[in-house]
């Protein structure tokens, strides 16, 4: 993404959100706000019936993925957790949508995708949220802990911290300063998704894999880190977290009660990890 520039991969997030609202599974993951928050470049109904396999496949984890971080989050706000923090939001809605009046939500973005993202919202004629505090970060010039800080983030009390679709694209460098940040807030929780290496996959795994890394390769944002399940838990467990719940596709696709042909081990997880003490 150049600096002055909107995360392109942000905008197919978004839209592939606002057509799954027109989808037979439409249940798994509502947001009345993902249509109006893209304007002009919302899809339409019709656009369903020109999905092939692979756009179909990618829908159903980009909705997946998301209701399970707000059914994590609900958990996490059941045992008093009264922070949530949005990296690399997009144009996540959940700000929008809170239900819950307790909680603080911070959203973090790089600050060209950020100010992309509050037009959106004004000529959508929405009102930002109150309770929400958007905060623009540059990683290579600013400190995600002390832009959070200054945005008022208590770190003596846990949070909740929703990062999805994100991590392909970090350092593992990246990865591991975040991750590492949020296990040093006793209590705190981050839910990610990642992808495993090519040669951890079968065939059809790493047919997935090619498709999707030309696509977001041609738009100029690739993908770069991957990871191995038992390595990553390993490390995890390294950083302090103690609590750790990591689903592949065939796992999301039972959670939900998918039909067989969405269970294939594509190399997908969705990954929840949490530092208890």
């Amino acid at each position: 993404m150049e600096d002055a520039s909107p995360s392109r991969t942000a905008l197919r997030v978004a839209r592939l959100r606002a057509l799954h609202q027109f989808s037979p599974q439409a249940a798994l993951f509502r947001d009345p706000y993902a249509l109006p928050i893209l304007g002009e470049a919302a899809p339409n109904a019709g656009e369903l019936s020109q999905e092939d396999e692979h756009g179909r496949r990618m829908r159903l984890f980009v909705a997946s993925r998301a209701r399970l971080a707000e059914d994590w989050l609900a958990a996490a706000v059941r045992r008093g957790v009264a922070q949530v923090v949005v990296l690399g939001a997009g144009l996540d809605t959940f700000a929008l949508r809170n239900p819950y009046p307790d909680l603080a939500v911070f959203e973090v973005d790089h600050p060209a995708t950020q100010a992309w993202k509050r037009q959106r919202i004004a000529e959508a004629g929405l009102a930002e949220p109150a309770g929400a505090a958007f905060v623009p970060v540059d990683f290579e010039r600013q400190s995600l802990a002390g832009e959070l800080a200054a945005a008022g983030l208590k770190t003596n009390e846990p949070s909740f911290f929703i990062w999805l679709g994100v991590v392909p694209y970090l350092t593992r460098e990246a990865i591991f300063a975040t991750l590492g940040y949020i296990a040093s807030l006793p209590g705190s929780e981050v839910v990610f998704d990642y992808s495993e290496p090519a040669g951890n996959r079968g065939a059809a795994g790493r047919a997935t894999l090619a498709f999707y890394a030309a696509r977001v390769a041609a738009v100029g944002e690739p993908w770069i880190s991957f990871f191995v399940p038992d390595e990553l838990a390993r490390s995890l467990a390294d950083l302090g977290f103690d609590d750790i719940e990591d689903l592949d596709n065939s796992d999301i696709a039972a959670r939900f009660a998918r039909s067989p042909s969405t269970k294939s081990n594509s190399g997908g997880h969705i990954l929840r990890a949490r530092r208890s003490v």
